[in-house]
């Protein structure tokens, strides 16, 4: 299923000459410098930094040879150990062995060739020699880099020359593997795949690339079967899945975000707006440096599916939305999630997330729609995104697409990490409300809801106000009681209020002796008195799902009283 919707996706950009896709036989691929000849073979200069932000520009050039420890070299471009036989890294008997396997290369493929680029560059490599590399002003720039090639006064790549792609494309075509069978996508009896090219982008992975499809084990074969063959997928089909994946997981690329370890990637079945948009849904800041109509585009499609509806142009109840999630695995890429849904649906299931999070902002940077990674990393021991739970990256992932329940190890997780810190943050409440809302079926409003009679709900703002009258009674105190008793509070209230309760009136007491605060002293008795108005007995203890509700209980009257004390300075 994965591989047919990626090879359907590749069609349809291959047939668009606008999206930049290869066709068959090239590849995209970071180059960083490039080498000027004159048509005798001779470098006119230094080369040519083709570097943007310091980063390798994306070329579309001859597809990659597949090479791990073995010497293969590629078609008019690789690194300096083959183009030039000099690097700083490997054995210099290796390197300069990688050198004439290249030149031997573009002399097997471009010899016959009646072009002049294609004979400047058979010049340059018999004339070349490995060692005067090291002593050129510009070999550290570019030592161990990809590199092409250009004749002096053109504005095209030698590779980009009609005559040499004709040679390149011929090749590929008479080197066709003969070994057929019927490919597991298409149905069709076709060339099978022995090795598929490698896919880039997946943070964690080899530089080179990683394998979604591998067997280099004894274990890992059948029937005799040796690498790809095991599971038989055709020539084209590798090619296509393979390219439009590090297609979308290229560089700057809109069509892809990082979720915990995964690079997730996501396309339509036919063109549609949400493309160059449902990134900004999982995390909104990617666009702050988008043109200016895009993130109009993204303001407007966020207002509306936090508010459940959306714009006549997002409602495609028949075309398919895709999101695969990708992680690394050693030398290969495994698949963390994959989700087949309708734009329609997803665009709704992605709105009430956002409705079910909504809470009031503890400060106004608050993100008002959070990105999910920084949900996540709420989750995490230290605030560090190492440190999340690659199987609740998925599952958070496929609650959202789908609308189903949150997973309880996050709402655990959650508890857990206030318990252990005590911060309730603006991100925390507002999962915590959006598990209780959707999960458990309560009834959590976005503020401060003085008529709610939940227990834990009513405790929390307990605690909250408690909190306040000893910050105020004595203001610089080393530490507050939310640092000492938050847990047991929320757990066990029962063996901690009284004793919080009896401490309070100590404070108010304080309070009411200052002249300045007499009020103060008088409204925390009216809010305490309030709150515990049918609270009968504290309980033993809480259950988790109430716990929570007294995290939202103390996060909406902290917040209450801290709005309702700046009215009063400004008002002063």
């Amino acid at each position: 299923m994965i591989l047919q919707a990626l090879t359907a996706y590749y069609e349809r950009l291959n047939n668009d000459d606008d999206s930049g896709i290869p066709r068959p036989g090239f590849s995209r691929q970071g180059i960083h410098f490039c080498l000027v000849l004159d048509t005798d073979g001779n470098l006119t200069g230094d080369p040519i930094d083709l570097q943007e932000d310091k980063k390798s520009k994306n070329l579309i050039v001859p597809q990659q040879v597949k090479r791990a420890v073995n010497i293969a070299a590629n078609f008019l471009w690789d690194k300096t150990e083959y183009v030039l036989g000099a690097g700083d890294k490997g054995k210099p008997d290796r390197i300069l062995k990688c050198f004439e396997v290249f030149k031997s290369w573009q002399h097997q493929i471009g010899g016959h060739i009646d072009d002049t680029g294609m004979i400047a560059v058979l010049r340059f490599l018999d004339q070349w020699d490995p060692q005067d590399t090291y002593h050129r002003s510009f070999w550290e720039q570019i030592a161990d880099l990809n590199l092409v090639f250009k004749l002096d006064g053109d504005r095209q790549f030698i590779h980009e020359r009609p005559a040499v792609q004709e040679a390149w494309l011929n090749h590929i075509n008479m080197s066709v593997d003969n070994d057929k069978g019927i490919c597991l996508v298409s149905g069709l009896e076709t060339p099978i795949s022995r090795l598929h090219p490698n896919i880039k982008g997946v943070r964690g992975t080899q530089t080179s690339g990683g394998a979604l499809s591998s067997y280099n084990l004894a274990a890992f074969k059948s029937f005799g079967k040796e690498q790809n063959y095991n599971a038989p997928v055709g020539q084209d089909v590798a090619f296509a899945y393979t390219t439009v994946l590090n297609h979308l997981l290229a560089f700057k690329s809109q069509q892809k975000i990082q979720i915990g370890d995964a690079a997730t990637v996501f396309w339509t079945e036919k063109a549609s707006p949400m493309e160059a948009l449902m990134a900004g849904l999982f995390d909104p800041g990617l666009f702050k440096d988008a043109p200016d109509n895009l993130q109009n585009d993204l303001r407007i499609l966020l207002e509306s599916v936090s508010q459940g509806n959306f714009h006549e142009s997002f409602d495609q109840p028949e075309n398919r939305f895709y999101i695969l999630g990708l992680a690394p695995n050693a030398a290969r890429v495994s698949v963390r999630f994959w989700h087949v849904s309708t734009v329609s649906k997803f665009v709704r299931c992605v709105g009430q997330h956002f409705q079910d999070l909504a809470i009031i902002k503890n400060f106004d940077p608050d993100p008002e729609h959070p990105p999910l990674w920084l949900i996540l990393k709420a989750t995490a021991l230290r605030g560090d995104s190492r440190n999340i739970s690659p199987l609740l990256t998925g599952q958070l992932m496929r609650s959202i697409l789908t609308g189903n329940a949150y997973p309880r190890t996050l709402f655990i997780g959650i508890i857990g990490r206030i318990r252990s810190d005590k911060q309730i943050s603006y991100l925390r409440a507002a999962m915590l409300k959006a598990f209780l809302i959707r999960n458990c079926k309560k009834e959590v409003t976005m503020s401060l809801d003085t008529e709610s009679t939940e227990i834990g709900y009513r405790l929390g703002r307990l605690f909250a106000v408690l909190e306040k009258a000893q910050e105020e009674a004595i203001p610089k105190t080393n530490a507050t009681i939310k640092d000492r008793f938050f847990g047991a509070a929320s757990a066990t209230p029962g063996r901690v209020f009284p004793m919080l309760i009896r401490n309070v009136q100590n404070h108010i007491a304080k309070l009411r002796k200052d002249p300045e605060k007499t009020n103060r002293s008088k409204s925390f008795d009216i809010m305490i008195t309030t709150i515990l108005d049918g609270v009968k007995k504290f309980p033993s203890s809480l259950p988790l799902e109430d716990q929570g509700l007294f995290s939202i209980g103390y996060y909406h009257q902290r917040k209450d009283l801290f709005t309702k004390k700046t009215k009063e300075l400004k008002e002063d």
